[in-house]
């Protein structure tokens, strides 16, 4: 039996409306923990993972604004970690949310850094899913090109072919349902019945204004991170997230967790038994649940 949810809509600050699952716990003093999904992806990402967490524990599962139920930005610049880390704080605090751990997958992981850096003393720890503050060139790169120049498919076998084609490398010992459980979760029907990506292409255009210092902002703001209990999961064959940079962390944050997921890329799922069980112990260790 699946865990059940509430659909939340909330209203961003500049007037868009916003989408999060909220899958309740025991009670009302539950731990919250606030799941945040990359680039692509959308709140469902986190559904296999949050099966196997203890029903103790309140998750919240995001669309960032331009994915999945969440409203599309008219305006195209605002698609970037700084305006997405704004939607958290006003989800957090328009329900009364004033401590929780963070999970960020990619992009997600991101924003948890920059959170913590924005915000201390809210959180109390975060699960990095395969991303830290340096980005591998290759991967971006890799990444860069799939969203900026995706072209349409005409069916749901033209998706999963595609998702082979571009995915193959990051999964290679995926069976057909899991690659048609991939392409349901990026992919959605339109009125026609077609697939569609269930994210605004539009989300690739401030990718192209990174600037080349923001590595250097991202290894200050993760010395704030350093203040938590942390765990980082990798992907084996992750071309995002290297070993020199996962080094540098461990050596900054001497007791990082660090688990490395097998026969997988950029990016873990989280239900893999390596990370599944290496997130439960480590929300067990941080909230004595």
């Amino acid at each position: 039996m699946s865990r059940s949810y509430q659909h939340h809509y909330y209203q961003s600050t500049d007037g868009l409306r916003l989408y999060a699952r909220d899958y309740h716990g025991a009670d009302d003093k539950s731990p919250v923990v606030l799941c945040m999904h990359g680039l692509t992806r959308h709140s469902v990402d986190f559904e296999a993972l949050i099966e196997l967490l203890p029903t103790e524990y309140r998750v919240l599962s995001v669309d960032q604004r331009g994915r999945g139920k969440s409203q599309y930005d008219p305006n195209p610049d605002n698609y970037q970690v700084n305006v997405y880390v704004n939607d958290m704080f006003h989800l957090l605090d328009s329900l009364d949310v004033t401590q929780t751990t963070l999970i960020g997958s990619s992009m997600g992981g991101i924003m948890a850094i920059v959170m913590q850096a924005r915000r201390p003393g809210q959180f109390s720890g975060i699960v990095l899913n395969d991303i830290g503050p340096e980005l591998d060139p290759a991967g971006m790169q890799r990444i860069n090109a799939a969203v900026s120049d995706a072209p349409p498919v005409a069916s749901w076998e033209e998706a999963i072919e595609r998702l082979q084609n571009d995915l193959q490398h990051a999964f290679p010992k995926y069976t057909m349902a899991e690659w048609q459980e991939l392409a349901q979760r990026l992919y959605r029907e339109d009125s026609n019945g077609s697939p569609v990506l269930n994210y605004d292409p539009l989300i690739s255009r401030p990718m192209s204004a990174r600037s080349d210092d923001s590595s250097d902002v991202l290894w200050s703001m993760f010395d704030a991170a350093c203040e938590l209990p942390l765990l980082l999961i990798r992907g084996e064959h992750s071309d995002l997230l290297g070993m020199k940079c996962v080094a540098r962390m461990q050596s900054k944050h001497p007791e990082l967790q660090f688990v490395e997921v097998p026969d997988v890329g950029h990016v873990p799922v989280l239900d893999e038994p390596p990370a599944a069980e290496a997130i439960i112990e480590f929300l067990r260790t941080v909230h004595a649940v």
